[in-house]
Formats: structure tokens, sequence, C-alpha cells
């Protein structure tokens, strides 16, 4: 299961981001060095939660489903009809899968934007999100920080904090942190080791 994921929108571009733990149980960390962003089309990409193998074989599904898709309209896939593609795939198998999803990128319609798939299918449009078990510990944090309109620096800096702050509470939360940034120009992979994030008055 996965730790803390989140997505952010800026004025032009999304950031999504997660730190690098998978747990079992709640308790007990079963890798330590794990990316959970998956690019599922050049300008689009998945954070999965949930059960890995679940989540592992419905993106590569999804994947399948969306470069089809964008084949036979000739035209690069938006972020509504990606995340559309693993809602129908986790609705429709809602009894057999533990899986979620945070989707975020960049297409010419609706600029940048993010969708949660809930577990069991349901699809949510939001100005940011985040989810996993580290997530418990910042709604606070992103709540008061987050504003729209945020630069990119901005942005990164609230991705940073909100992580780092959910990796200095989580007990199943650390490693490094994993960001990629989508604008109309392209993706720009950040990884930051745990020495590099923020600190913060209680470490």
């Amino acid at each position: 299961f996965f730790t803390t994921i989140l997505a952010v929108t800026f004025n032009g571009g999304v950031i999504i981001g997660s730190d690098s733990r998978a747990s079992i149980g709640g308790s007990y960390v079963s890798s330590k060095t794990i990316n959970k962003l998956i690019q599922v089309h050049d300008r689009i990409f998945c954070c999965i939660a949930g059960s890995l193998a679940d989540a592992q074989a419905v993106t590569k599904a999804a994947k399948f489903q969306i470069s089809f898709h964008s084949i036979q309209m000739e035209s690069p896939p938006l972020v509504k009809a990606a995340a559309s593609v693993l809602k129908e795939l986790c609705y429709n198998n809602k009894e057999e899968l533990q899986a979620g999803f945070i989707t975020a990128g960049w297409d010419r319609k609706k600029g940048p934007q993010v969708y949660t798939v809930a577990l069991g299918g349901m699809l949510l449009s939001q100005p940011f999100t985040i989810g996993g078990s580290g997530s418990t510990y910042i709604y606070g944090y992103a709540d008061a920080k987050y504003k729209p309109d945020m630069s990119k620096e901005e942005c990164l800096q609230f991705a940073k904090n909100a992580l780092a702050l959910a990796m200095g509470r989580d007990n199943v939360s650390g490693g490094v942190a994993h960001l990629v940034v989508i604008t109309e120009e392209g993706v720009e992979h950040v990884v930051i080791p745990g020495d590099k994030l923020p600190k913060f008055h209680d470490e």
C-alpha cells in the first residue's frame, strides 16, 4: 500500500508528487525506493494508491487504452479522458480491486488539470488533492497554504513542504520526494533526497 501522494495546479501547469515508500498493513515498509508516478501519456501522469499489484495492473491496461484512443482521435488525449479510462477500469472491477489514482496533466483544451479517481471508481476534478496515509497529517497545511494561480516556484515549494511534513509525521512515509512538473512546454522530473527536503521546527 502507498503512503503520501499529491497533485497541485499552478499558473500554466501542474505538479504531481510522492514519497518513495510502500507499506504493508500500515506499519511495515516493504519498499523504500518505489516511484509512484506513472506516465500514461506525453503530458499525463498518475499517482497510484492502494494495492500495488492492483494499481500496476490498472495502469498497464489504461496506458494501452489511452494510446489506442490517441491513435483513433489522431491527437493527444485529454487529461479528463485519461482519468475517465482509469475510472472505468476501477468501477467495472470495484469488487476485485483496491486501487485509487490521482491523475494530473496538461492539454490544449483545459490546460493544467487534476483528477482524483477514488477507490470504487468515483471521479473528482480538483485544483489540488492529497492522498495516502501521510495525507492525514497535512490537510491543515494544504488548506491553509494552497492558493489559485501560484507560480511554478511557489507551487514547487508548496509540494516540497507538504511532502516533507507528511514524511516527518507518518511512520511509513519517507525516502526521497519524486516530483513531475507538467506544462505546455513538456515534462520535468525533480528528485529531492530526504536530507535536502525542507526542515521544520520539530525535526
